[in-house]
């Protein structure tokens, strides 16, 4: 079987964020923050052109998602041990265990993850994406989808989708 695919790893693709994990054992690691570099695949069928997609039509939709996170503290809104609610004026109030946290509204993105780990911020773009391309691009059939976003170099968390080819059946 044969399969297409453009892969993007463009120098301008990153982000700078801040956030913390919180481990299963409830505990979470001191407010940091990451130069993140994100790398993306799409696979699918060629057009009559040789195309999977062209890349100067997708580029401006990754970097579009990506300064939506860029110097922004990230907010895992759907982490069962963590409360966060909009205060007066504008803010942002955020709990953990003993810890407090209060911030302009606009300096946070809260995103719906469980916890802003490599891996969940590459879930988030790779749908984010993946809706971006069936809205935008009908024409495209994308069989495949892979981000990868790295906090350090050589540090990784991958997600991956794949059409389903029994899907239709």
């Amino acid at each position: 079987m044969e399969r297409w695919s453009i892969e993007l790893a463009k120098e301008y693709f990153k982000f700078s964020a801040a956030h913390f994990l919180i481990f299963p054992d409830g505990s979470a690691e001191r407010l940091h923050g990451h130069n993140y570099r994100v790398f993306v695949e799409v696979a699918g069928a060629l057009s009559e052109h040789g195309l999977v997609i062209d890349f100067k039509a997708i580029k401006p939709f990754v970097r579009g998602l990506l300064d939506e996170l860029d110097e922004h503290f990230l907010l895992p809104g759907e982490h069962p041990g963590l409360e966060w609610r909009e205060g007066a004026g504008g803010s942002l109030e955020i709990r953990h265990g003993q810890r407090r946290y209060s911030m302009p509204r606009a300096d946070a993105v809260v995103l719906p993850i469980n916890n802003t780990s490599s891996e969940n911020l590459a879930t988030w773009i790779g749908r984010e994406l993946r809706r971006i391309l069936l809205e935008r691009f009908g024409d495209v059939r994308v069989d495949a989808l892979r981000v990868a976003v790295e906090e350090t170099q050589g540090q990784r968390g991958v997600y991956a989708w794949r059409e389903d080819p029994d899907a239709g059946a």
